[in-house]
């Protein structure tokens, strides 16, 4: 059984509620989680904030985490699932930023850096990750990452 059947089995008989937050993934958790017949009693919301502005318009981002983190850094990342939170009030929230490539990367910030935000029952978690292959391998391993995580996050508080 694929991981978003089982995220989607375990949300709904806790009756928890998901909403998410994804630049670097493009809407592909939403899409994997609306994928699954039935999604409407688990998901929420799905934004895709890809842009900077999309980051500080819609999420409420301070304008200055941006501007001295950078939208690819861990206080951007809890920016965005904080923000996510505030607007949805969802059990829980993910985020994600991160540079997908092929280009866009620098020594300090490369090709398949990605940060991933959590709030999981008001209890937030932020996780660093680095990844390799191509764009859609990135993209595809972060979101079976954040499902992944929060299908063990949840498990272990029931």
């Amino acid at each position: 059984m694929n991981i978003n059947f089982l995220v989607a089995q375990t949300l709904k008989s806790l009756k928890l509620k998901i909403s998410v937050a994804e630049s670097c993934t493009g809407g592909l958790i939403s899409k994997l989680l609306t994928d699954v017949p039935g999604s409407s009693d688990f998901f929420y919301s799905g934004i895709v904030t890809y842009s900077n502005e999309a980051k500080i318009n819609l999420l409420n981002i301070n304008s200055n985490i941006i501007s001295k983190y950078g939208a690819v850094s861990k206080e951007c990342a809890v920016a965005m699932v904080t923000g996510l939170h505030k607007i949805t009030n969802c059990d829980i929230c993910i985020a994600t930023t991160g540079i997908a490539g092929p280009i866009g990367g620098s020594m300090l910030k490369p090709v398949g850096l990605i940060y991933t935000s959590f709030i999981i029952n008001n209890n937030l978690t932020v996780k660093k990750i680095f990844l390799k292959g191509s764009r859609e391998l990135i993209r595809q391993q972060t979101a079976n990452f954040c499902l992944k995580f929060l299908l063990t996050a949840v498990t272990k508080n029931v």
